[in-house]
């Protein structure tokens, strides 16, 4: 195994993965990072829904936050295309199952939310319509009866948070790609043009070398760029997620909800995967700052309350236990779209985080691949820049 390579990726969930084959199906030399197993963290333990419309966290402040947050849909588009392709290219291990998505409504107001939304998402090139109740029910007769209309995307679906990352990193390594896991990177440093990387495994000093290093590592992004001597503006965020026992198969559709936090899926086991942005409680240390190693806790307004919401939505799951229920971690961006890009004032540095990562994360590596190789991106990352920020307050201040 070489210690000097062209790009180093850090961060073993599914974007890394995705980052690592990508980079080495071009013939990248690539070495992937990773502080514990792969998938231990984020990527594992999300509920695997690919939500190619707004999600609720992003229409629920009104249309105008709506739309700052539509600036993300190109990479829902070729996101969904990348999901089909890499279904098919690497097979049943990812569990991709992109059947179609429904956002409900069960008030007026609700369905006028999701005729704007629609309208806004179609502007974009997202394929969605709006069905009636009729409609609605007839595609979903175990619908609760309350729902009035709902929005529906044929690009949505699921893959397996358990397995998809797990199987990207065999496609890398099959690539030639060098994967490393417990392994901790402890320093940073830019030694002429290139990035020296000093790790840590089993308490055992490591050094390798790179000409280029991308972040990937999810709510450690930001404590990974500060040792670069940068900064990544997004704050970690924990959330509830619930699987019951198995039933028979009744619906192949990702379910959200237009005015509440709700996602609702059915794994091919037959389990039922509940979430949607329900809040849990960040680890801390004794100061009280936030501990991003430590296990987040439930909190049990969150956890009824994303029961409340799948019950009231699909009333069936009411007489179906609860095996497990769990806390991820994400980072959002104050403005709810991702941060994607170079790094700034560290050359040779990029990062990818913030919101969907799990959805978006096949056209991250895609455009970080092509960006890092010195190629023009498919897609205008400038929307998404780190440094964005700084750049909208001084431009609010000279107005």
């Amino acid at each position: 195994m070489s210690a000097r390579y062209d790009v180093a990726v850090v961060g073993g969930g599914l974007l890394g993965a995705a980052l690592a084959r990508e980079l080495a199906s071009d013939g990248v030399d690539v070495l992937l990072l990773e502080r514990d197993q792969i998938n231990q963290h984020a990527s594992g333990r999300n509920a695997g829904s690919l939500h190619f419309q707004l999600e609720y966290r992003m229409i629920e402040r009104g249309l105008d936050a709506a739309r700052r947050a539509a600036e993300a849909i190109p990479l829902h588009l070729e996101s969904a295309r990348l999901w089909q392709e890499l279904g098919a290219e690497i097979g049943p291990a990812l569990g991709v199952a992109q059947r179609g998505g429904l956002m409900l409504a069960t008030d007026a107001e609700g369905a006028r939310r999701l005729e704007a939304k629609a309208e806004l998402e179609r502007s974009w090139g997202l394929e969605v319509s709006v069905l009636d109740r009729t409609e609605t029910h007839r595609l979903a007769p175990y619908l609760a009866d309350t729902v009035l209309a709902a929005s529906y995307c044929p690009d949505e679906g699921k893959a397996n948070a358990r397995t998809a990352a797990p199987a990207l990193c065999r496609a890398a390594v099959g690539l030639g790609a060098d994967v490393l896991t417990r392994v901790g990177v402890t320093g940073l440093e830019r030694e002429g043009s290139r990035w020296k990387i000093r790790a840590e495994q089993n308490s055992v000093p490591m050094t390798f070398e790179a000409d280029i290093v991308i972040l990937a590592a999810g709510v450690w992004c930001d404590e990974l760029a500060a040792m670069m001597g940068s900064a990544v503006p997004v704050e970690p965020v924990a959330l509830t997620m619930s699987v019951t026992a198995r039933t028979a198969p009744f619906t192949p559709y990702l379910i959200q909800h237009a005015g509440a936090r709700l996602s609702l899926k059915q794994t091919a086991e037959g389990n039922v995967l509940i979430g949607g942005g329900w809040p849990a409680r960040l680890a801390s240390h004794a100061d009280g700052t936030v501990d991003l190693r430590g296990r987040g806790e439930i909190v049990s307004t969150s956890l009824a309350g994303n029961a409340a919401a799948a019950i009231a939505a699909v009333p069936s799951v009411t007489s179906l236990p609860v095996l497990r229920t769990w806390v991820g971690t994400t980072t959002l961006a104050p403005d709810q779209l991702p941060v994607v890009g170079p790094l700034p004032g560290a050359p040779g540095a990029f990062v990818a985080t913030g919101g969907s990562v799990f959805t978006l994360g096949p056209a991250f590596a895609v455009l970080l691949s092509e960006l890092v190789q010195g190629r023009t991106p498919r897609l205008d990352l400038r929307p998404y820049r780190v440094d964005r920020f700084d750049r909208d307050e001084a431009v609010r201040d000279a107005g």
